[in-house]
């Protein structure tokens, strides 16, 4: 089976450098009807070899796109992305901002809501040639592959590896914002990629328990939203099998499911242990994400202070594709957690006034379970560049002043994802199949050119 899977890749990697329309699409499909019945070792040899392709220096966009769905769906059969990941990352950033081109002149030639990338028809092009010229062919193209591009970028997300990758990288990170921004609103799975490099902002946080004055230093990842990071501090924190702080620990099962497994419909409400609260005073809402908590010195500050009223939610990951995992890096010692108590507001036990527009409604007690611009093969204009209107590159969080008896901060570790094995994830939430028509495409692009 390995030396039939290690052919039909061959005949893959072949018929995609001479864009050979009889052999390319036979090639993807005896890839993906062999993959998930290969050992890990030999997917993961074979996304190795296919990063080079992915850039777009080898081969014709429509197959690139194509190249990175591939890559994606092997992904998706548990297989850890390397150098593939940032690859995907990068063709999107690149080939979304010819689609903002593409997006933007059709604004200014008639209006209205930009075709269906995969329905691209030749009257889309001469239509937005009217305001781009020459330039209309490539960003054309551009809009005909960019949502494979996202789906792609979507599957590499969820993962870690990739994760950290992008948060070392803030001109990427920020590149790849500004194009979810302006296309979310025509693609919707690129408001999921926005909010996978949302999670990729936040990975540690300082928590100043306000009962017993201890501080703890947490590091975390795959967290979708403060319900998430609210019940796995609980479960680090709370009782004796956490950090011993007051409370009833959490239920294994709303645990789990914030983790890394199914809800389970005979534990599904999650009851709350404290408010969260920052540095300044402010609430930290459970239906935000651990990216908004304010930072002082460099570091999010989240202070668990008693409820005013219960709270509760469901146990379920606003990404199911997405592992999360939160554990206690150290316990600071008296003498620095009181230098931080010294920093942070002090306690503020009246309810917000629920007349005040500023101030969010409190979540509801759930009782259901609803359900430098690089050019693209001349594809685009020199000016005027569409990323500038991006917010600014994140920063890295400056190195906090030391204080007396604070240790010196440490780089962020990197703790490796435990790999699946088998199938592809059914819950439609992953990669879905190539597109219909894409692969059968005599040229790789539309079919009227």
């Amino acid at each position: 089976m390995v030396d039939e899977f290690r052919d039909a890749f061959q005949r893959l990697i072949d018929a995609s450098v001479a864009a050979d329309p009889r052999e390319f699409p036979s090639a993807v499909n005896r890839v993906l009807a062999l993959a998930s019945r290969i050992p890990v070792s030999e997917r993961e040899l074979a996304l190795e070899a296919l990063a080079p392709l992915l850039t777009g220096d080898h081969a014709a966009p429509g197959i690139t796109a194509d190249l990175c769905v591939v890559a994606g769906a092997l992904v998706e059969m548990g297989t850890d992305p390397g150098p593939s990941g940032p690859e995907v990352l990068r063709r999107l950033r690149a080939i979304g901002r010819g689609a903002i081109v593409f997006a933007r002149a059709w604004q200014r030639t008639g209006g209205g809501h930009p075709p269906d990338p995969d329905s691209v028809t030749a009257d889309d092009e001469a239509r937005v040639a009217g305001a781009l010229g020459a330039d209309a062919p490539g960003a054309t193209m551009c809009w005909w592959t960019v949502a494979r591009h996202g789906l792609a970028a979507k599957t590499m997300l969820s993962r870690s590896g990739v994760r950290s990758h992008v948060r070392r990288d803030p001109t990427l990170h920020a590149e790849l914002v500004a194009v979810t921004n302006q296309l979310g609103d025509h693609l919707p799975d690129l408001h999921q990629v926005r909010a996978l490099l949302r999670m990729a902002e936040a990975g540690s946080a300082l928590i100043l328990d306000r009962r017993s004055g201890r501080a703890f230093r947490v590091l975390f990842d795959g967290i979708g939203d403060n319900f998430q990071l609210h019940t796995l501090l609980a479960d680090a924190l709370v009782g004796a099998s956490g950090r011993g702080l007051d409370g009833d620990p959490p239920d294994p099962r709303w645990v789990r499911a914030f983790r890394d497994g199914e809800p389970d419909p005979a534990a599904r409400t999650v009851r709350g242990w404290w408010n969260l609260v920052a540095h300044d005073g402010t609430w930290v809402w459970n239906e935000g994400v651990p990216a908004e908590i304010p930072t002082l010195r460099g570091e999010h500050i989240v202070v668990l202070d008693e409820q005013p009223y219960p709270r509760s939610w469901n146990a379920r990951r606003r990404h199911p594709q997405v592992r999360g995992w939160l554990e206690v890096e150290e316990e600071l010692t008296e003498e620095e957690a009181d230098l931080w108590w010294k920093r942070v507001a002090p306690a503020e036990p009246a309810i917000p006034d629920p007349t005040d527009d500023a101030t969010p409604i409190p979540e509801p007690i759930l009782a259901g379970d609803d359900q430098g611009a690089e050019r693209i093969r001349g594809f685009l204009p020199p000016e005027p560049d569409p990323v500038r209107a991006a917010e600014p590159p994140p920063q890295a969080p400056p190195a906090p002043t030391p204080m007396v008896g604070e240790p010196a901060p440490r780089p962020e570790p990197s703790r490796p994802e435990p790999r699946r094995t088998g199938e592809p994830s059914s819950g439609g939430t992953g990669l879905p199949p190539l597109p219909p028509g894409v692969s059968n495409s005599s040229a790789w692009g539309p079919t009227w050119r």
